[in-house]
């Protein structure tokens, strides 16, 4: 009797703990919501553990070239995965939505402690039916610089289903050969593609690392006459490096060819 006592207790003592095995992982799985404010978001990653963020629509994460041989990033179907192969400190990075445009900051740092890997979630408070947006509230044909970049921005990393023709901006031809528009002859730069929008113009050009030493991309290093110039990245790594190439959008009064 008193063995039949102990084996009834015993199984009762291991449900119990695989209750709360159950328990506890599914608590893991809970996400915690939080809600962007345009104030970066701080995360500790841990080191070695995958970290899952939900954002209301498809994204794209744009990593400090410092980190990307540390850090793993994908992007699927508005659902990011980040995985620190090794600890760094603290680095911003900026996820983009495909669609609206909208910029999410993260100030992201990985250690060996790290902190919680259960997911998080991303999301806005939409405005009430009687606010308007900056762009609701605008011209089309009156575009801003901002707009105008992140549209050619969009143009040139977004998959080609979420692309979408903007009223007012007009593609236009521009030469695609290479072109002397960073002094000191270590980038090569390539015009892509250019658009104009009423009386302004903006130009996607490839920039390419010539050397096999690290470069810090500079505005005031470009030659040319330009209303204003947004760099994808601000380091180009050596050459030869996945990550020794990245895109500036430059924006002018007259075309590309007139302003450089």
């Amino acid at each position: 009797m008193k063995a039949d006592n102990g084996y009834r207790h015993l199984i009762i003592t291991w449900l119990g703990l695989a209750c709360l095995l159950i328990l506890s992982q599914a608590h893991a799985d809970v996400p915690e919501r939080i809600e962007w404010k345009k104030a970066p978001i701080r995360l500790t990653l841990r080191v070695g553990e995958e970290q899952r963020i939900e954002f209301p629509a498809s994204v794209k994460v744009g990593v400090p070239a410092t980190i990307q041989p540390l850090l793993r990033t994908q992007s699927v179907d508005g659902t990011v995965y980040l995985l620190a192969h090794a600890a760094f400190a603290a680095n911003r990075l900026m996820v983009r939505e495909l669609d609206s445009g909208r910029i999410y900051l993260f100030d992201v740092e990985a250690t060996k402690a790290g902190g919680p890997v259960h997911p998080i979630q991303i999301h806005v408070t939409k405005p009430h039916a009687t606010e308007t947006t900056p762009v609701e509230n605008q011209d089309a044909g009156r575009l801003d610089y901002v707009q105008l970049t992140r549209f050619a921005a969009q143009q040139l990393y977004a998959p080609s289903r979420l692309l979408k023709d903007r009223p007012g901006i007009v593609r236009i031809p521009v030469e695609r050969d290479s072109v002397d528009l960073i002094h000191g002859g270590t980038i090569e730069a390539r015009p892509l593609v250019a658009w104009r929008a009423g009386g302004l113009y903006v130009t996607a050009v490839k920039l390419t690392n010539r050397t096999d030493q690290a470069q810090t991309l500079d505005p005031r290093d470009l030659r040319g006459a330009w209303l204003t110039a947004t760099f994808q990245h601000h380091r180009l790594l050596p050459r030869g490096d996945e990550a020794d190439t990245t895109a500036v959008y430059l924006i002018s009064a007259r075309p590309f060819e007139a302003s450089l």
